[in-house]
């Protein structure tokens, strides 16, 4: 094991040994739930593992707090979304209710969807949302946003370019 990576596994060793205690109570204060806070006291580590960076952390309970709010709102966000989609198939009649796996399938491919779009200007997305999912063509959403159907075009190719970009791992 070369020495920075001997380095880095002890960092991440020590920040996990001296803070995730502090994490998950911090966590469990603002979700109510000891589960999901051990759940996302260990997807904060993972992040922290990814990112390398354990070596340059100099404020932890800011760093470790500041990723554990971005995976608290990706939780919220997974879970409203899930609960829309159920809502959805229970507005279904039941001969054409979907299999467990198909709807997990579809609640997996509307998660993978919702991160895609979710760092995407809000015109941008609602540009994509209408044409997409809406089926309206490039006028009418330019009409119904207000906006050029040169900036409708403009918006699609940046949606479309961001989709293929985080689909083939580049972002």
């Amino acid at each position: 094991m070369a020495s920075t990576d001997l380095a880095l596994s002890t960092a991440l060793h020590n920040l996990y040994a001296d803070h995730s205690p502090w994490l998950r109570n911090w966590l469990r204060k603002r979700l109510g739930s000891s589960c999901d806070a051990a759940d996302l006291v260990q997807d904060t580590f993972v992040r922290v593992i990814k990112a390398r960076q354990a070596l340059d952390v100099r404020q932890p309970r800011q760093y470790l707090s500041t990723v554990a709010k971005g995976l608290v709102i990706d939780l919220y966000r997974r879970r409203a979304l899930e609960q829309s989609y159920l809502q959805a198939l229970a507005a279904l009649p039941e001969d054409v209710y979907p299999s467990e796996e198909t709807q997990a399938l579809v609640l997996e491919t509307l998660m993978e969807i919702d991160r895609m779009l979710d760092s995407l200007g809000d015109k941008v997305r609602q540009t994509f949302i209408l044409s997409q999912f809406e089926g309206l063509s490039y006028p009418a959403i330019a009409q119904r946003l207000g906006i050029s159907l040169r900036t409708v075009n403009n918006h699609m190719a940046k949606a479309m370019e961001h989709c293929c970009l985080v689909r083939m791992g580049l972002l």
